[in-house]
């Protein structure tokens, strides 16, 4: 921010990880300052024509765009599977005000990202564990499916307690979703096999979908079952 400027401010991407709401790799670091700004080697700078004083704060010593601003900034770039991941993350740290995301999409008509936030905002956001559980649910939304339980506790005739990544119990039918960070290891394979199988035990048909399902195929092997176990 020193770099840019006096009124410069982390934004972006960047501010979403500083507010905790968006991990990123990025090795850039998102800065908005006034236009005529000169762009530095290490950071990607945003210009702004304008940038509302009720849309900067500090947090942590940083100048940086508040919540709703960083949330307007990311539904510019961002899927809305992940955009959805950001607001669930803020409203389980308590960041989450849906007052200023509204204010704030009602008088930014011209920003690319109005239109997605404001769709965004207008249901519930789910959390989600991962980008693959994020666009999971968004399929069956996009799809019409039925809306799951996220994250749910059942219970299976040798174990006290399971928790599933998606649960649709009027269909006994359980998704899992297996990136390789988290289910790539010998003690993973063994714990996926011995879950498999108390679930099908208490009567559910289980599926499970990784990084490489394609939307199409979540939908139609989603639509299969529920249509014969409807």
């Amino acid at each position: 921010m020193l770099a840019c400027g006096p009124g410069a401010v982390l934004s972006h991407k960047s501010a979403a990880a500083h507010w905790n709401l968006l991990a990123t790799a990025a090795a850039r670091i998102d800065v908005t300052a006034a236009r005529g700004r000169r762009a530095h080697e290490g950071i990607r700078l945003h210009r702004s024509r304008s940038l509302d004083a009720q849309d900067t704060t500090t947090h942590q010593g940083i100048p940086i765009t508040t919540v709703a601003k960083t949330m307007l900034d990311l539904a510019a770039t961002l899927p809305a599977h992940r955009l959805e991941r950001a607001l669930a993350q803020a409203e389980r740290v308590h960041l989450y005000d849906h007052t200023a995301l509204t204010e704030i999409v009602q008088r930014a008509n011209g920003h690319r990202g109005n239109g997605a936030l404001r769709k965004a905002i207008a249901q519930e956001p789910a959390f989600t564990r991962s980008d693959l559980e994020a666009r999971l649910l968004q399929v069956t939304r996009e799809h019409g499916l039925p809306t799951p339980l996220v994250n749910h506790i059942l219970a299976a005739p040798d174990h006290a307690r399971l928790e599933v990544d998606f649960c649709w119990p009027t269909h006994h039918l359980v998704v899992e979703t297996d990136t390789y960070q988290t289910h790539g290891s010998r003690h993973a394979f063994e714990h996926d096999r011995r879950k498999d199988a108390a679930l099908t035990a208490a009567g559910y048909t289980v599926i499970r979908f990784t990084d490489h399902t394609t939307p199409t195929e979540i939908h139609a092997r989603l639509r299969a079952v529920m249509t014969t176990r409807a």
